[in-house]
């Protein structure tokens, strides 16, 4: 995957990027994250980077309270205006994330499955990405993939995503992550 020149575009793009999966949230809340065939060719057991993507071209609804966990005690929710000015148009892309890379032996399998536990309400450590659960339509958000070879590595790869990312809209980050 060339990153320096990946488009953010649509789900198309995403895909010529080797990117997989794009399974909507509701299914991966009612069947896991082991319900996909990937799970046939261990895919998601080891280390990646993935995504979560909005294909609805409208005007994003935001709701005052998500679904989200509440982690030790706060409250994942922040204020509509907030939403509304981390909002990123003209891209389907709203959130990037990883599993491993550095010191971390985290699988795309048990970040993702902590992501949407997080999402369902369940006081998961998943702090970043919290955004999305404020989306009237969260549950049709998808999730997609990459698994990554053995000599790259996952956290570099989120890194120099989210950089092409802001060099591409204005120095915006996606809409739901927090920091670089």
């Amino acid at each position: 995957m060339n990153i320096n020149v990946m488009k953010f575009g649509s789900v198309e793009n995403l895909k010529k990027a080797g990117f997989k999966g794009f399974m909507p949230v509701w299914m991966l809340k009612s069947a896991g994250i082991s319900s996909d065939d990937a799970i046939a060719n261990n895919e998601l057991d080891g280390p990646g980077v993935y995504m979560v993507v909005r294909t609805d071209d409208s005007e994003p609804v935001f709701v005052p309270e998500g679904s989200g966990g509440h982690f030790k005690g706060r409250t994942p929710n922040v204020p509509v205006g907030e939403l509304q000015a981390n909002w990123v148009k003209d891209t389907c892309v709203v959130y990037i994330g990883k599993a491993g890379g550095g010191s971390s032996r985290a699988t795309l399998r048990k970040r993702i499955g902590q992501y949407i536990r997080f999402g369902s309400g369940e006081p998961v450590g998943h702090w970043g990405g919290r955004y999305i659960w404020q989306l009237e339509d969260a549950d049709n958000l998808l999730f997609c993939w990459r698994a990554t070879k053995e000599w790259e590595d996952a956290e570099e790869i989120e890194s120099e995503l989210i950089e092409n990312f802001k060099s591409r809209y204005d120095g915006h980050r996606p809409f739901a992550n927090l920091k670089d």
